[in-house]
């Protein structure tokens, strides 16, 4: 079999490995998980090493869209099974990359005798299952379906040769860390995840989809205080608020797909200029906002600034450093309305949280980018 050739593979290798060992470890002593085997280094290597190569080709001037997960056929519902197996190479990724571009669908990779295979496609993978994924050119998210209520966890990222290992400590060692980045870092194992905050997943990670750059403002129900933050009249103000998502969220199950639709569209109003103001009940109550500092406010001068990646380290900035008009107007709002929560996408993929921290006496600025991947 072939070694492979992509450095950043052998690199990143071990700490993928023990990522997983460590969570397998810890899930198989709880029922009702399936669960496949630790990927071993091999298996790691030469999954990100595919991928990588198949990403830099062009198929019908294409980069191909793939996404790999290591389990073998039995331990996928209703697989796709290829009557031959095919081989693990960036020839056969991209051009089998047409049929499983589409969001969900993973490409089947085991191992034989002669090396690793692709068996199949499915569009169900268990917990804790290596996924690797294309996301662009040269550009691979590692992650894994997780608990408790299925959205995939991000381990690292790797972009030609720099490497990002996400550092699941990130929602402890930072002060006043919100439930929404260590849900997104996937270190929260409270119920609460399977619902309110993951709905702000959804939503971040359609904002970052439609690329277009946008703001989320999430505002206390019971208090309509946010009003002395924004330019009044309110140019596209919602009467009554638009309220679908609410009403899913009050639902014991709500259906994946009304959600879906819901979040989207809350989350298209966010490509207008300026933002989109949302309760905490998910009420939505105006778009297109401007925002502007409070009556008898001070100007928000720095923030300090985190990123849940290995080796970082907190920075203390100016909202300008981080971008343009939306950080720092959100800045502005946090730093006026601490009760509130800011959501920002760059068109460039970044994407920030800001938060007020009591303890730091400072907005919170949280890079979260690697984590929407």
């Amino acid at each position: 079999m072939a070694q492979p050739t992509y450095p950043a593979a052998h690199a990143v290798a071990a700490a993928v490995n023990a990522h997983f060992t460590r969570h397998i470890a810890a899930a198989s002593t709880r029922e009702g998980i399936a669960l496949t085997e630790v990927p071993r280094l091999d298996a790691i290597e030469a999954l990100i090493d595919a991928a990588f190569w198949a990403s830099l080709r062009r198929e019908e001037g294409q980069t191909p869209r793939i996404s790999l997960a290591f389990l073998p056929p039995r331990h996928a519902r209703h697989p796709l099974v290829f009557q031959q197996h095919l081989p693990l190479g960036p020839a056969m990724l991209a051009k089998v990359a047409p049929a499983v571009e589409r969001p969900g669908i993973h490409l089947g990779v085991w191992r034989s005798a002669d090396g690793f295979h692709v068996w199949g496609t499915t569009r169900d993978v268990p917990a804790f299952c290596l996924v690797v994924e294309v996301v662009a050119s040269g550009l691979l998210v590692v992650k894994h379906r997780s608990e408790p209520f299925g959205k995939f966890a991000n381990v690292a990222v790797l972009e030609g040769d720099q490497i990002k290992i996400v550092d699941e400590r990130g929602g402890k060692i930072v002060p006043d860390c919100p439930a929404l980045v260590t849900t997104l870092i996937g270190a929260v194992d409270r119920p609460i995840a399977a619902g309110v905050t993951a709905v702000l997943v959804q939503l971040a990670a359609s904002m970052r989809q439609h690329g277009r750059g946008g703001a989320l403002l999430v505002v206390p129900g019971a208090s309509a205080a946010w009003q002395e933050s924004v330019v009044t009249p309110l140019p596209y103000a919602l009467a009554p608020p638009f309220s679908e998502l609410a009403g899913l969220m009050l639902e014991a199950s709500p259906d994946p797909d009304d959600l879906k639709r819901a979040v989207d569209a809350i989350a298209g109003l966010t490509a207008v200029d300026g933002a989109t103001l949302i309760t905490d009940r998910y009420d939505v109550l105006a778009f297109g906002a401007k925002i502007t500092r409070r009556q008898g406010s001070t100007r928000v001068e720095h923030v300090n600034v985190t990123e849940p990646v290995e080796g970082s380290a907190p920075i203390r900035t100016t909202p300008s450093q981080l971008g343009g008009t939306r950080h720092l107007s959100a800045a502005q709002f946090v730093h006026d309305q601490r009760e509130a929560t800011a959501l920002v996408a760059s068109q460039d993929g970044r994407f920030t949280i800001f938060k007020w921290s009591p303890r730091e006496q400072l907005v919170h600025a949280h890079r979260v980018d690697a984590l929407l991947l």
